[in-house]
């Protein structure tokens, strides 16, 4: 598990050490455009000077990281990670680990956080969440030697550890159980379609859909609420509306719910309704809803002992977690 040291510095300037040290500490020595190419060059590997110190103790962090590139409002009011954070923390702080959590813009300034954290060691390992189709941040880590869980996968993982459930097998249980009910037009409100679970589950809609002899679309949104709302508007104000809608997770299927009503459409009379990722609220609203779910909790917990089993040196693959399971509420019936 190595990190940046002067020595590296000095490898990629083609400099010596007392050069780099000279650079860093601002003293003179050297010219200043080898002062600014040494600076360039510790920014991008991570190393920082303050922490040299620290570094060179062997200490270690107790502390573990989670940068997540979703706008903070959403954070706030998505149970899914709420849930497993809860998860997550409860496994860290019995080994006294605390979590250092960071919203970032984008996978760009993921990675400047990975090789900040890192270098100065202020994280011992980092969880990996929404993971995209080929990944920067994959490679990056693997190339940091960062301990490091993706929660997701198996798939475009590299080298890294990682935990992840059957997506697929979840959404073809749904799939069989609304045609089941008698659907043929079942429609789906995805999430942000550039990460890997949402194509997972957006190839395994269509390919159950088609394997069943039934119309299955799937719309893009972005997990909020008010995306959830429009892509509802826009299905259900269609010629051929579905008589049946999946979201991708429970906010969007709330909202899903409350465009229905205002649109004058029975649920589940004239329209059933599937929420993916349980929660307490879709146990709440009128009719409540039917859902996929499973122990989101003990997700973040297997993930947080993954992560310190990695960090304590030992090889950590691939875990398959539970499916997620169907459970049938009042949102759902067989379509007029």
């Amino acid at each position: 598990m190595k990190r940046p040291t002067i020595a590296d510095i000095a490898r990629r300037a083609g400099v010596s050490k007392g050069a780099v040290s000279y650079a860093l500490n601002g003293q003179p020595g050297v010219s200043e455009a080898t002062r600014q190419r040494i600076l360039a060059i510790a920014q991008e590997i991570g190393f920082n000077p303050n922490s040299a110190a620290r570094a060179l103790s062997g200490s270690t962090a107790n502390a573990v990281g989670l940068a997540l590139c979703r706008p903070a409002r959403i954070l706030g009011i998505e149970p899914f990670f709420m849930e497993l954070i809860s998860g997550v923390e409860a496994e860290l702080s019995a080994r006294s680990y605390a979590l250092t959590l960071q919203v970032v813009a984008d996978p760009e300034a993921e990675i400047a956080v990975y090789k900040q954290w890192w270098g100065e060691r202020r994280v011992d390992g980092v969880f990996v969440c929404d993971l995209r189709i080929d990944d920067s941040r994959v490679p990056v880590l693997e190339e940091l030697q960062l301990p490091a869980v993706v929660i997701g996968g198996p798939e475009h993982t590299g080298e890294l550890a990682c935990i992840w459930a059957d997506d697929a097998a979840a959404l073809g249980e749904t799939l069989e159980y609304l045609v089941a009910l008698g659907h043929r037009r079942i429609a789906r409100v995805g999430g942000l379609p550039e990460l890997l679970h949402t194509e997972i589950r957006s190839r395994a809609f269509a390919e159950v859909g088609q394997r069943l002899g039934v119309e299955a679309v799937t719309v893009s949104s972005d997990y909020t609420g008010e995306e959830g709302a429009r892509a509802t508007r826009r299905l259900l104000s269609s010629a051929h509306r579905p008589t049946a809608i999946l979201y991708d997770n429970d906010v969007m299927a709330i909202a899903g719910l409350s465009v229905a009503q205002e649109m004058g459409l029975a649920v589940p009379g004239d329209l059933s309704i599937v929420a993916w990722d349980d929660s307490a609220l879709c146990q709440l609203t009128h009719p409540p809803l039917t859902a996929l779910g499973r122990d989101i909790p003990a997700y973040g917990a297997h993930a947080a002992r993954q992560l310190l089993a990695a960090i304590e040196g030992k090889k950590i693959g691939a875990y398959q977690h539970e499916t997620a399971h169907l459970t049938p509420r009042g949102s759902t019936a067989p379509p007029r």
